[in-house]
């Protein structure tokens, strides 16, 4: 997504967050292209939406805010407001708001020693979650033509994130006792980003600068008891654990782009960045008698710092009204030092082609052919151990990561469908060297002792995806003035040989076989109101201790309705039922050396949930001559 043909310079603020506070009567069109035509960052997209902004003075402002109730009766509330100032060609936009997402779910979890089929222990847990992110957030936009412009965005946002977990915890032939899992996640995010376009030879140099700040103060605790905690129960054990980090993001680039260079658009330029991590992660033991005992990890503390600098070319030209061809080089060079519980240094140089062609053979069909080689950015926080208390285990950090290596085939083949719908069929296939997945670390200080090895990310070798990817949709108001269906699915195959057994398994995470979402909705005068279905099949971390599945069980469902007493107000409730179900087959001390073997079937449900939301513009910047900017 872009606006006025330009993307945002900002990485902390997602694009839909960017378009849910620009005033609606501000948009005068919205048009979609092929990503190539945007620059870099959406060369081989098939689609890319730019919207386009009145140019008109004024102000207009958006408020909303929403109230939702939980199956328990609580009731969470959240709201935003912005304002969009235009005078000639500066505009001003603001925004505050909070972000509060409280849920409550209950459940259940039946641990069973799998050999013998035994029940070994069975809990009941009631889960409250509470993730709070206050936002404050400016930009401001000299833009007098798409050669002379001059952007400037910042944001403030002290995230935190908050969970207090209640078991019950019946062990077979034991003491029930009361349990309790607490954490405390303060996320503060900054950032700071502009950009600056002036005309050159022929074309328009941009310079684009971001510097972004991420910190994070967690603290988690596991409390166990001896008994209940209505028969006097008091803590005798446990763990806490804190993890003090700060992430810095600093990027800039520069790139010169002409349209029409001998016919043919080019764009060239150069990016530098400077990524760091300071890490200090400290696992305690709490013994029966209310001492602490540190619990070494194999990367606790830690420093990781990378230099990456990447230039480019792409060059494209329309062969005719229906035939484009967009072709480009990236040469990457990335300087990863690791430093503290562990040492590391590598280099690594990529080159990263790709090609695409777009052709529109006629009768409203459209294709696109793509092929690219792409690298994929770490997570510094792989580089890192830490414990986590809500599943009992460790998961191990691990200093010689490195990132994954893909080629991707792509092909695109699309068609309106009944006048203003869309049909659209995605095929994919992605050939990846290095797949990041999850190994087994030992500490080489404890050779050969289980009890040191800890799973962990790591570099398999070759994997391979294919995929397909199923867009209808479809105005329906043949049937029923103002229905609307829209229908997605996606069907995939993911393949690696797994590092322990040897087998040709899936990739570990969110690569479900299929998935599909359906959404009915219709419009009648003043009202809107539909529903969406949505299911999948069930995913799997293949961990090196432990086979971690995740399932919905049945399809998940939500439901709304909408009423626009004026064009500037609505009004919309919603109800929701979320649930899921989580199967883990763990192996002690690992799957390496299984000694023991459990199945733990954990069910979670946070039953009907209800909100509604009221939305109000206000000014009339936007409209005073959307005529005659349409």
């Amino acid at each position: 997504m872009v606006f006025n043909g330009a993307r945002p310079s900002s990485k902390a603020e997602s694009l839909e967050t960017t378009l849910a506070r620009i005033p609606a009567q501000r948009v005068t069109k919205v048009e979609v292209g092929p990503g190539d035509l945007f620059g870099s960052d959406y060369a081989g997209k098939s689609q890319v939406l730019n919207i386009f902004l009145s140019s008109a003075g004024g102000i207009d402002a958006n408020v909303s805010g929403t109230l939702r109730r939980l199956y328990d009766g609580t009731v969470s509330p959240d709201g935003n407001a912005s304002a969009l100032i235009r005078r000639g060609a500066s505009s001003i936009n603001l925004s505050a708001g909070f972000n509060n997402f409280l849920n409550h779910e209950e459940g259940t979890d039946t641990f069973v020693d799998v050999p013998t089929g035994e029940l070994v222990e069975f809990r009941r847990k009631f889960n409250s979650y509470h993730d709070f992110n206050p936002y404050l957030s400016g930009s401001w936009a000299l833009e007098r033509a798409s050669d002379k412009a001059i952007r400037l965005n910042a944001r403030w946002s002290p995230g935190q994130f908050d969970l207090l977990q209640r078991n019950r915890v019946t062990p077979t032939g034991g003491t029930p006792h009361d349990d309790s899992l607490v954490q405390d996640y303060d996320n503060t995010v900054f950032e700071l980003g502009g950009d600056v376009t002036r005309p050159l030879a022929g074309g328009a140099i941009k310079l684009v600068g971001l510097a972004t700040r991420r910190k994070r103060d967690n603290f988690d605790a596991y409390i166990q008891r001896d008994r209940l905690i209505d028969d006097g129960g008091v803590q005798n054990g446990g763990f806490e654990q804190t993890q003090q980090a700060q992430r810095n993001e600093t990027i800039g680039r520069v790139s010169w782009t002409r349209q029409n260079l001998a016919k043919f658009s080019v764009e060239v330029g150069a990016e530098g960045a400077l990524n760091t991590l300071d890490n200090e992660t400290e696992l305690l033991i709490v013994r029966p008698d209310g001492s602490k005992v540190k619990r070494d990890l194999p990367i606790e503390n830690a420093n990781v710092k990378e230099k990456r600098g990447e230039v480019y070319v792409n060059v494209g030209r329309s062969l005719s009204s229906a035939l484009r061809v967009d072709g480009g080089l990236r040469y990457e060079y990335s300087d990863l030092t690791v430093s503290g519980d562990a040492s590391a240094r590598r280099k690594l140089k990529f080159l990263k082609p790709n090609f695409t062609v777009d052709w529109k053979p006629g009768g409203g069909w459209h294709t696109q052919l793509s092929v690219r080689r792409t690298v994929a950015q770490l997570d510094f926080y792989d580089f890192i151990s830490f414990g986590d208390l809500s599943a009992n285990r460790i998961n191990g950090g691990n200093a010689d990561l490195e990132p994954q290596r893909t080629w991707e085939f792509r092909a695109t083949v699309e068609h309106p469908l009944f006048g203003d719908g869309l049909f659209k069929l995605d095929l994919g296939h992605d050939r990846v060297s290095k797949l990041q997945d999850r190994v087994l670390i030992c500490d080489l200080d404890h050779p050969g002792d289980p009890d040191f090895c800890f799973d962990a990310p790591g570099n398999l070798g070759n994997g391979t995806r294919s995929f397909a990817s199923l867009t209808l949709d479809a105005p329906l108001g043949m049937l029923w003035k103002g229905l609307r269906a829209n229908f997605t699915a996606t069907v995939q195959r993911t393949r690696v040989e797994d590092p322990i057994s040897g087998e040709k398994r899936n990739w570990s995470g969110f690569f479900p076989n299929w998935q599909w979402d359906l959404t009915i909705r219709r419009d009648s005068g003043s009202f809107s109101y539909g529903f969406e279905v949505f299911d999948q099949r069930r995913t799997t971390f293949f961990r090196t201790d432990e086979f971690d599945t995740n399932f919905n069980g049945a399809p998940a469902w939500n439901a709304f309705v909408e009423y626009r007493p004026s064009s500037r107000t609505s009004i919309t409730l919603n109800a929701d039922h979320t649930f899921g179900k989580r199967n883990r087959r763990l192996f002690f001390p690992n799957r390496a050396q299984p000694e023991f073997n459990f199945n733990e079937f954990r069910e979670r449900d946070r039953h009907y949930t209800f909100s509604m939301t009221v939305k109000q513009s206000f000014g009339g910047g936007g409209t005073k001559v959307a005529a005659k900017d349409k």
